[in-house]
């Protein structure tokens, strides 16, 4: 038996499964993290790309990667930061600091023109904020056929490497101006939430959002390689990301104009972070042991069960249907800027677990039951709970040996 109550032979079975994923082309190479019980096992196989300069690289434990919407659970950690320090209340709305969030209307048929509204029942919250409640985010519809997606969608403008970005406090402005499509805190929408609190961190401590979570954060857990942008001598170690094509319906590496500009650019709070596997264990044991990682408090640990409760209400999941089918909300809930497992559903993370993923395959998951942590880094776009992630967890979970 390997330390950490793990079957050592059964163990090398994680490399087997990352070699085999890269071996068929799914990513040029993988880092993942396996650690209980004080023991930590890191695996890196295959190239950062695949081809040019990346294709000759390594991967490697230190390799940078873009973790995108794991960024969300970082800066709900941030913003608890200062909760925990009375700057901030869960329940206080937040029109202090986002007065443009202050008595908007909401759409009296989420599908319907954007003209027809009703008045706000109450004001927003930080933790409607936090747990993706406010009244907007996210619609994935066809274009033409719901007016305040196509509204929001316009907003969202910007994410080409070719087009403005629009700043902080201007996409907040031109968000106020657009009607909620709920009432606050009626539904669970996407997205929309977690970048919010991004600038109300800021606001609420004076400094740039990277310098709020560098120094509330990062510094204390010495996540030296967690940067809004990318760093000069982070360039080498850079993974390349792969997207699909609009044109060719292909996977096409991604070019990195976009983490290369002013890291306070209006997407940052939700999924602009990049980061290492390292990093992110750092992070995911933190929450682990209560908000404590080698002596350091980050957190209290009412703070972490905060975050790793689900908050949603059954009413809440019914109505939550816009980017997810209603079963997945069986299955799951969510915390503050992470999903919260109801059951096990495969061989992996068990109820009670929580974690989230990223839109080019990296996940983190903490599972108290099994006092397991698991971390997945690719960069390869394809969804949630990717075959290679799956086939990680499955054999993570099967190595446990008591």
């Amino acid at each position: 038996m390997a330390k950490g109550n793990f079957s050592a032979k059964r163990l090398t079975r994680v490399r087997d499964v990352l070699e085999r994923h890269v071996d068929a082309g799914y990513a040029p190479g993988a880092v993942a993290i396996v650690a209980r019980q004080g023991e930590v096992h890191t695996e890196a196989v295959g190239h950062l790309a695949f081809e040019g300069a990346g294709a000759s690289r390594p991967m490697a434990a230190d390799s940078v990667f873009r973790i995108s919407s794991m960024t969300k659970s970082i800066v709900a950690a941030c913003a608890m930061t200062l909760v925990e320090d009375c700057t901030l209340r869960l329940n206080d709305p937040v029109d202090a600091f986002l007065p443009e969030l202050a008595d908007m209307t909401v759409l009296a048929d989420p599908n319907g023109p954007l003209d027809d509204t009703v008045p706000m029942r109450r004001p927003i919250t930080l933790r409607d904020l936090l747990t993706c409640r406010l009244g907007t985010g996210t619609i994935l519809a066809e274009p033409g056929t719901i007016p305040i997606r196509d509204a929001l969608t316009a907003l969202d403008q910007g994410d080409g490497p070719h087009e403005p970005d629009l700043s902080p406090d201007a996409w907040l402005s031109r968000l106020g101006t657009l009607p909620l499509v709920h009432q606050p805190g009626d539904r669970w929408m996407y997205n929309t939430g977690p970048t919010a609190a991004g600038v109300l961190i800021a606001r609420a401590t004076g400094m740039p959002l990277e310098d709020a979570l560098r120094e509330r954060i990062c510094e204390p857990l010495g996540m030296t390689n967690t940067t809004l942008g990318l760093a000069d001598d982070s360039t080498a170690r850079l993974a390349a990301a792969y997207v699909y094509d609009d044109a060719t319906g292909k996977l096409a590496e991604e070019n990195t104009d976009s983490i290369r500009r002013n890291p306070s650019t209006f997407k940052a709070p939700a999924s602009r972070l990049l980061s290492t596997a390292a990093d992110c264990l750092a992070f995911a044991s933190a929450l682990r042991d209560g908000g404590t990682h080698r002596g350091e408090r980050i957190l209290s640990r009412a703070s972490v069960t905060m975050m790793a409760s689900d908050h949603l209400t059954p009413t809440q999941k019914a109505a939550s249907t816009w980017i997810w089918p209603l079963e997945h909300f069986a299955d799951f809930g969510w915390g503050f800027g992470m999903e919260v497992r109801n059951r096990r559903t495969n061989l992996g993370p068990s109820k009670g677990s929580y974690g989230w993923y990223g839109k080019y395959g990296t996940a983190w998951y903490n599972d108290p039951a099994e006092d397991i942590t698991t971390i997945f880094m690719i960069q390869r776009e394809d969804g949630l709970e990717l075959p290679a992630l799956l086939d990680f967890w499955t054999a993570a979970y099967q190595a446990i040996d008591n």
